[in-house]
């Protein structure tokens, strides 16, 4: 079974290299794991804690999977690897998923862990347009993995000094699968095994996962009466 956030506990984070890796997870797939894994293995990481996102404030054009789905899928999909955990904290929190935030709770739960955040490199070189980014960078280390198109003297061009002191360069991770792909050819019924865990594909098809064209976030939020900034 995996561990989850209700197993993870500040004692046994006590001085470890704490590992977090957020993303929507609709679904997750083995390019997010071996990330993950490369992550932990490069950079002698005790623990890589999978964050499902809640309400992501950037880049979403559709209806996110139900907040519970997304969850245990994750969870399926690292129940072999003891060094991987998962948590629902921004799940169970209401209003957009802000690192910030996220950050700042694990810090005041595990204090005395050292927080690695575990995203691409295209995402660190937007770092500048995030939610309170000063405290971000002080808060944990980056683990940038390797986008084509994107290398440290990018972030250099875009990023002080200063926060390029806490980003390390996680090379080339490029597996070629997206969660993008997997719901298209879930929706045409082709193949989509080797692209995710057994567990995961299981949970889809078992829910219904992915059958229906995604409904644009737009219209979900012009049906709700909401405004889409």
């Amino acid at each position: 079974m995996p561990v989850t956030d209700s197993e993870f506990s500040p004692e046994r984070a006590a001085g470890m290299r704490l590992g977090i890796m957020g993303g929507t997870f609709d679904p997750i797939h083995y390019g997010h794991l071996f990330v993950a894994e490369e992550a932990r293995a490069r950079f002698a990481l005790d623990q890589v804690l999978f964050v499902p996102n809640g309400a992501p404030p950037h880049k979403k054009e559709y209806l996110l999977t139900a907040a519970q789905d997304r969850y245990e899928m994750t969870c399926l999909a690292i129940a072999d690897n003891p060094a991987f955990a998962c948590t629902s904290l921004e799940l169970d929190r209401s209003g957009p998923s802000y690192t910030v935030d996220t950050l700042a709770t694990l810090r005041s739960q595990y204090a005395t862990a050292e927080l690695f955040y575990i995203t691409g490199i295209d995402a660190i070189a937007d770092i500048l347009t995030w939610r309170r980014h000063s405290e971000i960078i002080r808060m944990a280390t980056f683990i940038a993995a390797a986008r084509p198109g994107f290398d440290l003297k990018t972030l250099q061009d875009l990023l002080p000094a200063a926060y390029m002191e806490r980003i390390l360069l996680l090379g080339t991770t490029a597996q070629g699968i997206s969660s993008t792909e997997i719901r298209e050819r879930t929706r045409a019924k082709l193949p989509t095994r080797y692209l995710t865990p057994d567990g995961v594909l299981d949970y889809i098809r078992d829910h219904h996962l992915y059958e229906h064209k995604a409904v644009p976030l737009a219209d979900a939020a012009s049906q709700a009466g909401e405004t889409i900034p």
